[in-house]
């Protein structure tokens, strides 16, 4: 029951235990893995089982929530009442102009032929006294199409989210990978028309993750670009699919994190420029998270008809991480909301500010709703 499941989840935070609780995009299934210690795993060679919580920055380690205790339980989503009403969080006239300068300092370093793309950030506090689990509650009612979540650890802290992006999905020896990139505000019964600046930024992710991939991954494919929402956003994305060895999985993680949708091209001079120039540390913000070698059974026929092959199951091995974006980190009285875009050389830093503030409107929903 999903109750049981949930009061749980309110235990262990009492207790100060680590734990995560999630849901998979257009699924009802909520699952949730519980750790009977404050130890620190880490993941080291990615043959581990569990959850991973990784930062942005790749030369820092990755968290693991071992696979000891794993329950799950059906939620049906409750009707949710979305309000627009977010302004009260966004007249910072400090901030802008600290943001307006950044891009713009950017544009002219890829104008000057630094880099193509780098992709900046910024952080949004907010007074914030509501409880996790009724964050996430509120999160899993907005954000069906979304990878929802809420991690913690007491050596680390809290962070909720829901995000849109797949860093990589794995099924046995299969893969598939997306880059998204590029963004437009919803408007109503309107489909979004793509710029060549959106066009340009999303390209530029599709290449590199294809040019990564296709040493490590065979019949690597380029799937078809499409226009898909997220909340109250469009992006632009493409997937692309193969097979992969299992020696390769490892390499694959590291060569894809961070990918140009979150750092830039290229990767080391747009990681340095981050650090240098945003004013903040990211943390896991833009870093990935998800299950890392889950066992999962599936029948041989989903033909219900087919009484004799459903009596047959097989496991496979699945991995699903994802780009940790649109989420918070929870801070005593405050969370702290993460948001950014990609900067290039056609950009325009007031419309930078503003795809900053629409993507905002992902969290601020959830706690105006409270």
């Amino acid at each position: 029951m999903f109750l049981d499941l949930l009061n749980k989840v309110v235990d262990q935070h009492a207790n100060k235990l680590p734990f995560v609780i999630y849901r998979k995009p257009n699924e009802e299934t909520v699952r949730a893995i519980f750790q009977n210690d404050t130890q620190l795993h880490l993941a080291t060679n990615f043959n581990e089982s569990g959850f991973v919580f990784a930062p942005f920055d790749d030369q820092k380690s990755t968290l693991l929530i071992p696979e000891n205790d794993r329950i799950e339980a059906e939620y049906k989503v409750k009707k949710a009442n979305k309000t627009n009403e977010v302004d009260a969080f966004r007249n910072d006239d400090v901030a802008k102009q600290a943001y307006l300068d950044k891009v713009s300092k950017a544009i002219k370093e890829i104008q000057s032929g630094s880099f193509k793309k780098v992709v900046l950030s910024r952080l949004l506090t907010v007074d914030c006294k509501t409880k996790p689990v009724d964050l996430f509650l509120k999160i899993l009612d907005y954000y069906s199409t979304a990878f929802c979540y809420l991690w913690y650890h007491p050596k680390v802290g809290a962070w909720l989210g829901a995000t849109p992006e797949i860093l990589l999905k794995t099924d046995n020896f299969r893969i598939t990978s997306m880059s998204l990139a590029g963004t437009q505000k919803q408007i109503q019964n309107m489909h979004p028309v793509w710029g060549s600046k959106e066009v340009e930024e999303q390209q530029l992710v599709t290449d590199y993750i294809f040019n990564t991939l296709n040493n490590l991954v065979f019949n690597l494919n380029v799937l078809e670009k499409k226009s898909v929402k997220a909340g109250n956003l469009w992006h632009l994305r493409t997937k692309l699919t193969g097979t992969f060895i299992t020696d390769n999985f490892a390499k694959i993680v590291k060569a894809l994190h961070p990918t140009p949708a979150v750092c830039g091209l290229p990767l080391e001079r747009t990681k340095k420029f981050i650090l240098e120039n945003e004013g903040y540390n990211r943390s896991f913000y833009t870093g990935y998270l998800g299950e890392l070698n889950l066992k999962e059974k599936k029948q041989r026929s989903s033909n219900k008809r087919n009484q004799e092959q459903q009596a047959y199951s097989v496991l496979k091995n699945t991995s699903t991480l994802f780009v940790n974006l649109r989420c918070m980190q929870l801070m005593h009285d405050h969370a702290h909301i993460y948001i950014g875009g990609g900067i290039t050389e056609s950009s325009d830093p007031n419309k930078e500010w503003q795809e900053t503030v629409s993507k905002s409107a992902t969290m601020l929903q959830i706690l105006n709703s409270i």
